[in-house]
């Protein structure tokens, strides 16, 4: 089975969303959905940062 387009993938986004929803709340929806995908994308071809090197990074304790 083929991926849904970007296209595909908009208009399921909007005929989910309710009638009162506004530029804003889209906008965001949209910065999630693709905020999301990054993360899943750089996941898949080991494009992460191990918790503890962050946690070192930052000087937060486990």
């Amino acid at each position: 089975m083929q991926n849904p387009s970007v296209k595909e993938q908009a208009r399921q986004l909007l005929d989910d969303l309710p009638d009162s929803t506004t530029w804003e709340d889209l906008m965001y929806r949209i910065y999630v959905r693709q905020s999301i995908e990054k993360g899943l994308h750089d996941s898949d071809i080991g494009e992460t940062v191990d918790v503890e090197e962050v946690r070192k990074k930052f000087g937060l304790s486990a």
